[in-house]
């Protein structure tokens, strides 16, 4: 499991756990024959999963929810492992 922090700086920030990108039963030597590399980075759950989740906790609609870093806007479809989210990272929380 991964902690991911979203701060709106309005006064919330909101801890969610998510589950950590899933890796393949591979060793080190067939890693490059046997896996891709969209296997190694791929995560089960989703930023539309991630939007869920901080709208359990918040009270607020998931639809309502942008999710940033820097200027990248995060995408519902996409994957977690895609954008490189990791334990403890801090994303920034708008209200659209």
């Amino acid at each position: 499991m991964i902690e991911v922090i979203c701060n709106d700086r309005l006064g919330k920030k909101v801890r969610v756990k998510c589950k950590y990108p899933s890796v393949k039963s591979c060793d080190w030597f067939s890693m490059a024959a046997k896996c891709s590399s969209t296997s190694l980075h791929s995560s089960e759950d989703t930023i539309g999963d991630l939007k869920k989740l901080i709208a359990a906790q918040t009270g607020t609609r998931y639809d309502k929810i942008v999710l940033k870093k820097w200027y990248t806007i995060f995408k519902d479809h996409v994957s977690l492992g895609d954008y490189e989210i990791h334990d403890g990272m801090n994303l920034e929380l708008y209200y659209q």
